[in-house]
């Protein structure tokens, strides 16, 4: 396909070949997008962004060595106009949040995606927050306060079994501060406990 000043230029990241190119595929169809480049994980996706700097990337968030979330935090602070969308499986307001956090300018989930994949990057491209309806559905239901980034910090060293005290020595904080931050974690979370907190951050998203 020709490049012409009418085309819209997209950067397409999934670690799943298939996926990818069934995304690449249905793009192709469409005679005012042209696919610049494709990326397998968040490091080359950051590398292709630099050499091609697409009007709309889209972005997975699960991937090996450097995932969709980390990715879209770089890009972005390379370039704060960067217009990228997040692509995922999962529904779960604490992921959704976190891409939007980053800097996406939408969430879509990958099984309502490809029918109308070339209307949604048109979307972005025009400056519309794109969320997937069932994701909008979710945002507007959940009334659960977010987590701050510490205090996500917190439960996801308690996540991978560190006590207070090892919390604490970790992120370079006092023992109180860090029961006080697992105080607020469990009210946010409405969790019983410690264990039932980790479960719930896990189940909604707000960790990996």
């Amino acid at each position: 396909m020709t490049d012409s000043p009418a085309q819209i230029r997209v950067l397409v990241v999934d670690d799943h070949p298939l996926m990818r190119r069934g995304i690449v595929g249905v793009l192709e169809e469409a005679p005012d997008i042209l696919v610049v480049a494709e990326a397998d994980d968040g490091f080359a996706a950051q590398e292709q962004y630099r050499q091609h700097r697409p009007d709309v990337t889209l972005m997975d968030l699960a991937m090996p060595r450097c995932g969709g979330i980390d990715a879209i935090q770089a890009i972005r602070k390379a370039d704060p106009q960067a217009c990228i969308l997040a692509l995922s499986t999962y529904a779960g307001d604490g992921q959704v949040q976190r891409a939007l956090e980053a800097g996406a300018c939408g969430y879509v989930l990958k099984s309502t995606l490809c029918a109308g994949v070339a209307d949604t990057v048109r979307s972005a491209l025009h400056g519309r927050r794109v969320l997937s309806p069932e994701l909008a559905h979710v945002l507007n239901a959940s009334r659960l306060e977010q987590l701050t980034p510490r205090e996500r910090d917190v439960l996801t060293l308690v996540a991978k079994g560190r006590s207070n005290r090892g919390v604490a020595q970790e992120l370079g904080i006092a023992e109180e501060t860090v029961k006080s931050y697992l105080s607020n974690v469990l009210q946010k979370l409405q969790a019983s406990d410690r264990t039932h907190a980790v479960v719930i951050a896990l189940r909604r998203g707000i960790l990996d």
